[in-house]
């Protein structure tokens, strides 16, 4: 059986960029030097991805602020004291608030996938932030001449934009982050919050037809930021089912960190579509410790007990550095675990 395999999207950032991050953002250097800087990362990150025979790759989100942050920096009218997530170790990421409309991207990801392609020999996919994330910017109160109707209406435009531009750029594939799936479980029990979530992604994946939401995939996680996560306290089965409702072709799913993996594969196997295919996470970047080869070829042959050999596939549990100051994972580590990963479903493939 053939199996694919993929990473998620970020690996940590080299050295030389972490520090010219620092020293644009304090003005010690100019953006023509800055952006020399992250070009030379970009290339080298796409280069070693290359290197440990990875099938299909990402840009490494080498020159992205974040994950979630890439289309709104320098938008105006916002201001801090968003909505905050609670990561497990205490520490917070906090959104900002929107203050005004009308609400535009002010980056769209097929740049960052059209300088990637331009390095890449192998197929690049691109990762970008579900609108349902991005929703949470909206405040409690409403916006005075911008109501949440009219902001979650301009949000679909965007999110459609973002996505059908990296198809037409020649995208592999195009992946929708959903680390806020499970959060929301967290924020309300009661999965209002989910099902609102659920229903606006829909809404922006009902725009393709079926061949490009063959190419459209979902990626969620508890989070991995800093070597912590903020809802891996959520049962996984609070989730999932409704997961599997999204109007989606591929699904890439945090398992390795996962205390029970049976149990959470036999929900994956009850609620699996016929036409959607599963990325199982097979490798951890919270844990500092590289798997092997043979550890992911075990837990991948785990997998296809459960998963019909057609609709599987490997990946990371998640990004290996999502935020510009995550240095919690070193790129050797990273790069450990991708090459294992890669090496360990080949395994599987022969059984």
């Amino acid at each position: 059986m053939t199996i694919p395999t993929e990473q998620i999207g970020s690996v940590p950032r080299p050295a030389a960029l972490l520090q010219g991050m620092a020293d644009h953002a304090a003005g010690k250097i100019g953006a023509d030097e800055f952006g020399q800087l992250q070009q030379q990362a970009l290339r080298e990150t796409i280069q070693r991805l290359e290197e440990t025979g990875s099938p299909v790759i990402t840009d490494g989100e080498q020159t992205k602020p974040s994950f979630l942050t890439y289309p709104i920096d320098g938008l105006p009218g916002l201001a801090a004291g968003g909505v905050s997530i609670p990561f497990a170790d205490g520490h917070e990421r906090q959104l900002p608030v929107l203050t005004t409309g009308p609400f535009r991207y002010q980056a769209f990801a097929a740049s960052y996938l059209t300088a990637a392609r331009g390095y890449a020999s192998v197929p690049v996919k691109q990762a970008v932030i579900a609108p349902s994330a991005l929703s949470l910017l909206y405040p409690a109160e409403p916006i005075e001449g911008y109501s949440r109707d009219d902001f979650l209406a301009d949000l679909a435009d965007q999110a459609e934009r973002d996505i059908r531009q990296c198809l037409d750029a020649g995208a592999d594939s195009v992946q929708l982050d959903f680390t806020d799936g499970r959060l929301a479980v967290k924020l309300d029990p009661s999965k209002g919050v989910l099902e609102q979530f659920i229903a606006l992604n829909n809404l922006v994946l009902d725009r393709f037809d079926e061949s490009d939401r063959a190419r459209i995939g979902v990626h969620t996680c508890p989070g991995g930021d800093l070597d912590s996560t903020h809802s891996l306290d959520v049962d996984y089965a609070e989730l999932l089912p409704s997961l599997f409702r999204l109007h989606a072709g591929r699904f890439y799913l945090q398992l390795a960190s996962e205390p029970d993996r049976r149990r959470v594969l036999s929900i994956i196997r009850d609620n699996l579509q016929p036409d959607q295919r599963v990325f199982i996470g097979v490798t951890d970047p919270i844990n500092p410790v590289v798997e092997t080869p043979e550890q992911v070829r075990d837990r991948v042959l785990e997998a296809a007990e459960f998963i019909p050999a057609g609709q599987l596939g490997s990946c990371d549990d998640c990004g290996f550095a999502p935020f510009g100051d995550d240095t919690s994972t070193s790129r050797e580590i990273a790069f450990g675990k991708i090459t294992a990963r890669v090496q360990g479903t080949a395994l599987a493939e022969r059984g």
